[in-house]
C-alpha cells in the first residue's frame, strides 16, 4: 500500500512529530528492558518464598521464545514497507528484511504477559504502551500491520501456551531446576 509512503511523508514534514516518534519508540524500548529487569528482580527476591519458580519462568520463557522469533526474522527475511514503497521512513531505520514478526512489539507483550503472573494492572499498563509502540512502529514505517500484529499474537499464544496451560494446567515449571 501507498498509504505507508504517504503517512511516512506527512510525518516527515513535521520535523517536531519525527522528533516525538523517535523519543516515544526508544523511551517504551528502553521503558520496556526496566520493566523486564523489575520482574527478575522481583522474581528473584520471592526465590525464598516460591522456590525460584517465578524467576526461571520470565528468564526462560521470554527468552526462549525471543531466540526462536529472531531466528525465524533471519530465516524468512520479510522487507519492511521502506524497503517495498522505497522511501525513507520517518522512525531512525535503515535495517534491511527481518520484518516479520515485529521483534520490539512481540518483546514488550512478552514483558507484559510475564508480569501478569503477579501483577494484572501491570500488565495493562505494559499492555498499553505496546499499543502504542506497534502504533509508532507502523506509522514510522518500520513495519507493516502485519508484523505488530503477529508479534503480539505470538507473545500472547506463547503466554497462554506456557504461562497459562503448562504452568497453571499441568503444573510444569512449577518446580526450580
Amino acid at each position: 500500500m501507498i498509504a505507508y509512503k504517504a503517512i511516512s511523508e506527512r510525518i516527515k514534514n513535521n520535523n517536531g512529530l519525527v522528533k516525538a516518534l523517535n523519543v516515544m519508540d526508544k523511551a517504551i524500548t528502553y521503558i520496556t528492558i526496566l520493566f523486564y529487569i523489575g520482574i527478575l528482580v522481583y522474581g528473584y527476591l520471592n526465590v525464598p518464598e516460591d522456590g525460584g519458580v517465578l524467576l526461571y519462568r520470565s528468564i526462560l520463557v521470554p527468552g526462549i521464545s525471543f531466540q526462536f522469533v529472531s531466528f525465524y526474522r533471519r530465516t524468512f527475511s520479510s522487507p519492511r514497507p521502506y524497503e517495498v514503497y522505497n522511501f525513507v521512513p520517518a522512525l531512525e531505520k535503515d535495517t534491511i528484511g527481518k520484518s516479520f514478526p515485529s521483534r520490539h512489539v512481540f518483546s514488550i507483550f512478552m514483558v507484559a504477559f510475564t508480569y501478569a503472573q503477579v501483577s494484572v494492572p501491570m500488565c495493562a499498563l505494559i499492555s498499553v504502551m505496546g499499543v502504542l509502540l506497534a502504533v509508532i512502529r507502523v506509522v514510522g514505517g518500520a513495519h507493516f500491520i502485519k508484523d505488530v500484529v503477529a508479534g503480539f499474537a505470538i507473545a500472547c499464544l506463547v503466554s497462554i501456551l506456557v504461562y497459562g496451560i503448562l504452568c497453571g494446567v499441568f503444573g510444569l515449571l512449577m518446580l526450580p531446576f
